[in-house]
């Protein structure tokens, strides 16, 4: 079966996303409303898991310049960039320049292991279901 398109990798991410795969320090602001809240790092580690590619990180600033967190997304093999979380930020929010970071090589003792492993089982059945895997 070929591996599954970028448009369905997409569509099952973000039909994947709930409070259990979002950061605990967003969970009070994640809501069905803005569900890409809190997703960035784990649905940037599950993406790379299914097309490859880079994991970029940026830090992000609130208007007055205070930091507000970090945000994850990726680059794939042909130089795009892709961020399927984007729009959790609020206009005040400023997503600054991006860098390379490695994945590390085993995320199990990380802070984010259980989101992760939610959400990679649920693209995991989700592409299975839907025949894109």
């Amino acid at each position: 079966m070929p591996p599954p398109t970028l448009a369905v990798v997409e569509q099952v991410i973000r039909a994947s996303w709930s409070p259990a795969s979002c950061d605990p320090v967003d969970l009070a602001d994640w809501s069905p409303a803005n569900p890409a809240r809190g997703q960035c790092g784990v649905t940037a580690l599950v993406l790379q898991d299914h097309l490859g590619g880079d994991l970029l990180m940026a830090e992000v600033r609130h208007a007055d310049g205070s930091r507000q967190g970090v945000h994850y997304w990726n680059r794939l093999d042909d130089g795009a960039e892709l961020d399927l979380t984007r729009e959790q930020f609020l206009a005040a929010e400023v997503v600054l320049e991006p860098r390379v970071v490695h994945r590390p090589p085993d995320i199990s003792g990380g802070r984010l292991y259980e989101q992760y492993t939610r959400l990679a089982t649920r693209v995991r059945d989700g592409l299975a279901r839907d025949g894109g895997e």
